[in-house]
């Protein structure tokens, strides 16, 4: 090739084409990132409004039977299913945000949907908490063996058992 003949377009073996197609997947990836989380209402689960938590067709039935139960007057999901301290709850919401948009795209969850075991022991964390005075006046309530849903299953959501 002479010296001043033009270099050919297409190059892959330079670095301006690994750097523009490095930016072009990037930008794909994080286009659909912003429309999935747009679509999904994503900033709706920043928020402490229980409907976030309907946004999900699976989740209707547990959120229409919170409405008419007794604690729709005094929690919300947030209140029950989120630790108490502000970087418990925030992490808790990240780290079930992304398992439910995992379960949700690959389509492997069941259904009924059910509480994980480590989402069981933060609710079960929260309603010692907001009940312990009364549950520890209450002779056999302090057994840590039992949770409350073995006996109140049935309080905020409704149970197929």
């Amino acid at each position: 090739m002479a010296e001043n003949s033009p270099k050919p377009r297409f190059n892959p073996s330079s670095t301006t084409f690994w750097g523009f197609a490095i930016a072009a997947i990037l930008g794909v990836l994080l286009g659909e990132g912003v429309f999935t989380f747009n679509y999904a209402k994503g900033t709706s689960y920043f928020s402490d409004d229980p409907t976030s938590c309907a946004n999900c067709h699976v989740m209707r039935d547990q959120y229409q039977a919170w409405q008419h139960s007794s604690h729709a007057r005094v929690a919300t999901c947030n209140t029950c299913h989120t630790p108490h301290d502000i970087v418990g709850k925030y992490f808790v919401k990240g780290l079930n945000g992304f398992n439910h948009s995992r379960a949700f795209t690959l389509g492997n969850f069941p259904d009924p949907i059910r509480i994980t075991e480590f989402n069981a022991r933060v609710a079960q964390a929260n309603c010692v908490e907001c009940h312990s005075e009364v549950v520890s006046m209450i002779a056999g309530h302090g057994d840590d063996e039992r949770r409350c849903t073995d006996c109140h299953g049935s309080i905020g959501h409704p149970t197929d058992d």
